[in-house]
């Protein structure tokens, strides 16, 4: 059984690898440098010749590509992608529609949006996690001043020079105070993302576009209100909330943050610079009291991945309120949600001083995902839609 597998430099590459590969499918590694782009002729030249000879039982993909779409549909192979970004312009492909998808996205939001659309190609999964990986890595050196934590945050503050807000700075005043104004009232709510839904005034749009135009192509059907909202606000609202809150805790209690931009400064807060997703976040996420996840906005009520990785690792999990960790998971028996920001601070309080409590909640959530959220569960589970 033969497998193509669109090869990028994603997260859980490996462990997917890995898994395909013990359940008894032969990989083919398939890279090329326009796997990105909506159409290449390129990259149709390059698909056609390495599945000239093979017969592929499906073709695998961490996030879901236009041109790959186009050409499993093209020769008839089953395409299987699980979303693990939002947001996710390539899902508004035209191409999303083709019968041979099998797409699978982690956010249940998006995931109704766009079955309630009538897109029958689309299906709703957690995220699958290497619960594993610590009980290997455990018996082995690491740098534990740098990597043991009290409190440990992990992730982008989107505060780099990529940060789409900044394209907006010559809006004017009304539609600046606009702004400002749904950010602020965005940052106070969980469990319901509305910005899409506010940036639908025609004098508000109307700015954006002037300041900063953006118009879909003839393979897509996002709409401006979609990257304004998802690329362009929910990034800076949550550099925002992430620097509030991390501001916040340090003033109280020792806090290590790991993140891509270095020089960043935030008083009382130890910025160790990126971590590397193998060698070193297990090792954080299991010998820190307490892991902070703080969601990408845009990330409407799905669980992200740097949560589920946590308690792949065994750590205690501290997060913002995401609805579909009900799916899935017990408040307070496998992990712990804020509500807002004095809760997140009595909380952290709470379980600093609770150890047999905090170790408790930590070891559930981590026997769950075992249980519940392996590659192999994943991959058992996607199969048996594809095939049935």
């Amino acid at each position: 059984m033969d497998v193509l597998f669109i090869d990028w430099g994603c997260f859980g590459k490996a462990d997917a690898v890995f898994t395909l590969e013990q359940m008894g499918y032969k990989l083919t590694m398939f890279s090329h440098k326009h796997f990105q782009e909506r159409i290449s002729k390129e990259y149709n030249e390059a698909f056609a010749e390495i599945v000239a000879d093979k017969k592929f039982t499906f073709c695998f993909s961490f996030n879901f590509y236009p041109v790959v779409a186009e050409n499993c549909k093209q020769h008839d192979i089953p395409y299987i992608s699980i979303i693990y970004d939002s947001p996710f312009v390539p899902l508004y492909s035209y191409t999303l529609i083709y019968p041979t998808n099998y797409v699978f996205i982690f956010d249940k939001q998006e995931y109704l949006k766009l079955h309630n659309m009538g897109i029958p190609t689309v299906y709703y999964i957690t995220l699958p996690v290497n619960g594993t990986i610590i009980d290997y890595l455990s018996k082995k050196e690491f740098n534990r001043e740098k990597l043991t934590c009290e409190i440990s945050f992990v992730g982008s503050l989107y505060n780099e020079d990529h940060n789409f807000f900044d394209r907006l700075a010559n809006v004017n005043d009304y539609t600046k105070g606009y702004l400002d104004a749904i950010m602020e009232a965005q940052l106070k709510i969980y469990g319901f993302n509305f910005l899409e839904t506010v940036l639908s005034s025609k004098k508000i749009l109307d700015e954006l576009l002037r300041v900063s135009p953006y118009a879909n192509d003839r393979y897509g059907i996002e709409t401006p209100e979609y990257v304004y909202a998802n690329y362009y606000l929910c990034r800076k609202i949550t550099s925002m909330e992430r620097i509030r809150l991390l501001t916040a805790i340090a003033e109280r209690f020792p806090l290590k943050l790991f993140t891509l931009n270095k020089e960043f400064n935030i008083p009382h807060v130890q910025n160790m610079g990126a971590a590397d997703y193998y060698a070193e976040m297990p090792y954080i996420f299991a010998n820190s009291k307490i892991n902070l996840n703080i969601t990408l906005k845009s990330i409407q009520s799905g669980i992200p991945l740097r949560a589920m990785d946590i308690l792949g690792a065994g750590g205690f999990l501290l997060t913002n309120f995401q609805a579909d960790f009900l799916d899935y998971f017990i408040p307070d028996e496998d992990f712990v949600y804020y509500t807002d920001t004095d809760d997140l601070l009595s909380k952290i309080e709470y379980y600093l001083t609770h150890e047999q409590e905090r170790k408790e909640i930590a070891q559930n959530g981590h026997r769950k995902v075992l249980q519940n959220h392996s590659f192999e569960k994943c991959f058992q589970s996607i199969l048996s839609i594809v095939f049935s």
